[in-house]
């Protein structure tokens, strides 16, 4: 059974003392418990999606020609974002134009929105803060994504995506990673509560 509300109200407290770790495995398990096997297989290919090794065209054809909106954008997104990175990358190294992105026709016209945005966060020299940078067009994305949404599986695959940015940064920098998990749990319960009140 898909109850959101209930996921909602499982999210575990978190403290302000910036040394918060969350375990984004068990987290995720009991999301899944309480999603449809038909539901977990869309979560399932989400999160292949944070996995290196899975990043492939063939990956993403086939995101790109999923039906779930949240996996078709979403990866869309994360495509272009990686390649402008790897793009930077290239030129910075002195590298061929285009050597390992991944150019797929299924974008077709497909612009992508935060080009301007990713190229002046790649220009900046302090690496984290790249990083930072990156992840949260990630994040707005996600948002935009979910504007709309209410109550969906679709919301919940963003909290996931999110979940796993979170994750990353616990590994790299806990303390960020604590105030992004905060910041992640007081939107979506806001989120929650505002939409709540909008069907009552």
């Amino acid at each position: 059974m898909n109850n959101y509300e209930y996921i909602i109200a499982g999210l575990p407290l978190v403290s302000n003392d910036g040394k918060t770790r969350i375990d984004a495995d068990a987290l995720l398990s009991e999301i899944r418990s309480q999603l449809s096997s038909s539901d977990c297989a869309l979560l399932d290919k989400l999160l292949s999606g944070f996995d290196p090794d899975t990043l492939c065209e063939t990956f993403y054809k086939a995101m790109l020609k999923e039906r779930n909106r949240f996996l078709r954008e979403y990866f869309r997104f994360d495509l272009c974002l990686r390649n402008v990175k790897t793009d930077f990358l290239n030129k910075s190294l002195g590298r061929p134009e285009g050597t390992d992105c991944i150019r797929l026709q299924e974008l077709g016209e497909y612009e992508f929105p935060a080009q301007e945005a990713a190229e002046a966060v790649l220009a900046g020299t302090d690496i984290i803060k790249r990083e930072k940078g990156l992840d949260d067009l990630l994040w707005s994305e996600i948002d935009r994504i979910d504007e709309m949404e209410v109550f969906s599986l679709n919301v919940i695959l963003g909290f996931a995506a999110k979940l796993k940015i979170v994750d990353r940064w616990n590994r790299l920098d806990p303390e960020t990673g604590a105030k992004l998990f905060r910041k992640l749990v007081t939107q979506i319960r806001s989120t929650y509560d505002n939409k709540k009140q909008n069907i009552l």
